[in-house]
């Protein structure tokens, strides 16, 4: 797009905002505040670098599709993050699981890991001046096969997977470290039935147990953050998951620890957005793997839809930004891969630059006194305002493609790197 045209569209969107008494460069300037946490494992369908060839299998989770170009190496895979982050505006940071290590084609089991395997994406987030989160890999392993981890009522399974996610968050406190800005450490493991259960409290008092032996060791929180994410069901966890909302929200108000609302774990029918006001009243803070559901947890690219207007709006209006680890959860592979890190990451800074943009404080004065007419025709009236032209001059102040110019970038890309893997 036209440099002058975007200026123009801007300033009358200015204008229009202002009428509302909304201001739109503080809402850009707020826009600079949103960090959000690219999720590796779009890149190569959460396959991962244990061994040449590594492909996902296991756990609950299914990455389908076959577009060509997928990530096949860390060098590849580092490429595609550097043209990803090229045509993003704002602050990003790069989210890596286990699985993610430089093993240099050595078997290393997951409870060998060291820093050594991840000193390399250390070093490669140094140079970018961007932070890096971590997650333990408890899928996709012949110890996870019966579909139990931490849950496990085989203490030899237990203790492998509670050694994995010690040197885990060990090594993420050291990322942290090192980087200078606090490693958030996520704890997501697949354990659950596929038919009904008898004994539920024995497996969750198991987990219990297990977690609390993982979390013995402190490190500073401006090193590490460790959160906890519960999950619905899955595929192999139909009829129970060990690691339930309820297990998992009780466990971090008592502990003192994050929890993590990934928008696609939960029932179709509840609102992730919701819950936000209330589990802030409890934790200290929340980590966000945003995502697409479509009928389960399917993990399809974010758009900006309701559910994710919703999370925006409601961490604005509860000033809670500051409290709020936001990260990306999606693997689709059915298209470009590129592609889908833009036009999801973009959907959740357009949700973001939406809730900078409302008249809250209207709202909430139309509300106290009663004027709900006023307050539903204000909110109406914010769906047809022109957040498109505030969002194409973001891009264009933070020098990234803005409109639709970034598609043809993804193109080029697709046709001289991707297509010639």
């Amino acid at each position: 797009m036209k440099k002058e045209l975007i200026r123009k569209s801007y300033q009358l969107a200015k204008e229009q905002y202002a009428e509302l008494g909304v201001d739109t460069e503080k809402a850009l300037s707020e826009m600079d505040k949103l960090v959000i946490s690219l999720h590796c494992w779009q890149t190569d369908d959460v396959g991962g670098f244990e061994r040449e060839g590594a492909e996902l299998g296991g756990g609950g989770i299914q990455a389908t599709g076959n577009f060509p170009g997928k990530a096949r190496t860390i060098g590849q895979m580092r490429d595609d993050l550097d043209k990803v982050m090229s045509l993003l505006p704002g602050k990003q940071r790069l989210n890596l699981h286990a699985i993610y290590g430089e093993f240099e084609g050595k078997k290393v089991d997951r409870d060998q890991i060291e820093l050594k395997h991840f000193q390399g994406w250390i070093d490669w987030a140094k140079e970018r001046s961007m932070g890096l989160d971590f997650n333990c890999t408890c899928f996709s392993h012949p110890l996870s096969d019966d579909g139990f981890t931490l849950s496990s009522k085989n203490p030899k399974i237990r203790k492998f997977w509670i050694e994995h996610t010690k040197r885990c968050r060990a090594i993420a406190a050291e990322m942290g470290r090192q980087l200078g800005t606090p490693s958030v450490h996520n704890i997501w493991i697949p354990d659950g039935s596929k038919d009904t259960p008898v004994d539920r409290y024995t497996l969750r008092k198991n987990l219990k147990k297990s977690l609390d032996e993982i979390f013995e060791i402190r490190y500073p929180v401006k090193y590490l953050k460790d959160a906890i994410e519960s999950k619905l069901f899955g595929i192999g966890s139909e009829s129970m998951v060990v690691g339930s909302h309820d297990f998992y929200l009780g466990y971090a108000i008592k502990n003192n620890k994050l929890i993590t609302l990934d928008n696609g774990h939960f029932h179709p029918t509840e609102q992730v957005g919701d819950k936000i006001s209330s589990i802030l009243l409890f934790v200290d803070e929340i980590l966000l793997h945003l995502t697409r559901g479509v009928r389960w947890d399917s993990d399809h690219v974010v758009t900006l839809n309701d559910d994710l207007m919703l999370i925006a709006h409601e961490i604005v209006r509860a000033k809670a930004l500051g409290r709020i680890n936001v990260g990306l959860d999606f693997f689709d592979a059915s298209l470009n891969r590129v592609g889908a890190y833009v036009v999801g990451t973009r959907s959740v800074q357009l949700a973001f630059l939406s809730a900078f943009l409302e008249p809250t404080a209207t709202l909430v004065k139309y509300e106290e006194d009663g004027k709900t007419f006023e307050r539903l025709s204000l909110l109406e009236l914010m769906k047809t305002m022109p957040l498109g032209a505030v969002w194409d001059y973001y891009c264009m102040i933070n020098d990234v493609p803005a409109g639709p110019d970034y598609i043809d970038e993804i193109r080029k890309y697709e046709k001289n790197v991707l297509l010639k893997r």
